[in-house]
């Protein structure tokens, strides 16, 4: 399993999103090995993260298929580094999420041109910003959207081989709440409390969630005032909004303005910042239509599951692309120094990916 050294090779090079030159390097990598394949880059360069790449092939009539992936891990440098494998596991800082499914596309893509079949229609797109919330690269997956009518998303398959066909959507929003100052003891009419207004607004929000209908509002961070012994001036409050539906999103924006303006503590006023990062992914007939095309082409049954983390997955399909995610590998410990990626996962993903490729290359559709 040749591609195990590939996979050891951008492993061991750190590319915690903040570090440019890691990511970079590992960008620089698969260049060499999709311009092997006969495909051409794109490069969106940037200053100070990453650069993003889109990789093209020949184009023809009929479809068109982009299969989507991330370069970047959440690891500092020298927090986690080593590769490491035994019979079972490879280990490592994105061997599951996702170095690990960038490895599966690329070695089905060349099993596929091995097989003598030209690789068309098919494009990769690697971004770079990806565990950060895609604030850049997000405007790209956007404005490429259009041309395409299928997407493949690379992230970790399910623990019995699960693809994706939902993810919660998800934004993050700040308040600033401005009172008045006054000395607690000599002026305390004088003041206006912004604490006892975020403690208002903060109970406002969170009763907002429902947990039938998937919605979930975290208040995750609150901070204000200056001392025991004056009126709190200011008031910050950070949240986190996730949600399974446009109609539970609509809601709750609605609401979320709603308790911005209104001053429960009279005198105070606030601001809101922030919005939402990645729109839901909600499951629907042409995903479920692309699961059992898929079941046909390869004679496997693909089960299927919804999540409630994000991906890049949600702004392809947020923007009408008929997307799938969880094409990679089986890991777990994701995001923890204890991420690894099961290596019979890899060999079944492959071998899944081929089966996809060569019906596209063949019939341009699925």
């Amino acid at each position: 399993m040749s591609y195990l050294d590939d996979l050891k090779t951008i492993v061991t090079m750190n590319s915690y999103t903040k570090n440019k030159r890691g990511v970079d390097a590992v960008a620089q990598q698969f260049d060499i090995w999709f311009e092997e394949l006969g495909l051409t880059k794109t490069v969106f360069f940037r200053e100070l993260i990453g650069e993003h790449r889109h990789y093209r092939s020949p184009q023809r009539a009929g479809k068109k298929l982009l299969l989507l992936g991330h370069l970047d891990t959440v690891f500092p440098l020298n927090t986690f580094e080593e590769y490491r494998e035994d019979h079972e596991w490879v280990y490592g800082p994105g061997v599951c999420d996702m170095k690990g499914g960038n490895i599966v596309m690329l070695e089905a893509l060349r099993r596929l041109n091995n097989d003598e079949y030209a690789i068309e229609n098919i494009d990769i797109l690697l971004v770079s910003d990806e565990e950060t919330g895609s604030d850049d690269s997000k405007y790209i997956s956007a404005s490429l959207a259009p041309e395409y009518d299928y997407c493949l998303v690379y992230e970790a398959a399910g623990a019995e081989g699960e693809v994706v066909v939902g993810r919660k959507g998800v934004g993050t929003f700040s308040i600033d709440i401005t009172g008045t100052a006054a000395h607690a003891g000599n002026h305390y009419r004088e003041g206006i409390d912004a604490n006892l207004e975020a403690s208002y607004k903060l109970q406002h929000l969170v009763a907002l969630s429902d947990l039938e209908q998937g919605t979930t509002l975290n208040v995750g961070k609150i901070e204000g005032g200056i001392g025991a012994n004056t009126i709190s001036p200011h008031a910050h409050l950070t949240f986190e909004l996730r949600y399974k539906s446009t109609q539970e999103r609509d809601r709750v924006l609605n609401a979320i303005h709603t308790i911005v303006a209104t001053s429960y503590v009279p005198g105070t006023t606030a601001a809101l910042s922030g919005g939402i990062q990645r729109d839901v992914m909600q499951p629907a007939d042409t995903v479920f239509a692309l699961v059992a095309a898929i079941e046909r082409i390869t004679g496997q049954r693909l089960k299927t599951q919804e999540r409630g983390g994000v991906s890049d997955a949600n702004i392809l399909s947020s923007h009408g692309v008929v997307t799938l995610d969880g094409l990679g590998p089986f890991g777990d410990g994701d995001h923890t120094l204890h991420e690894r990626a099961n290596k019979a996962s890899f060999e079944e993903r492959i071998a899944l990916s081929e089966h996809i490729f060569r019906h596209f290359v063949i019939h341009k559709s699925f």
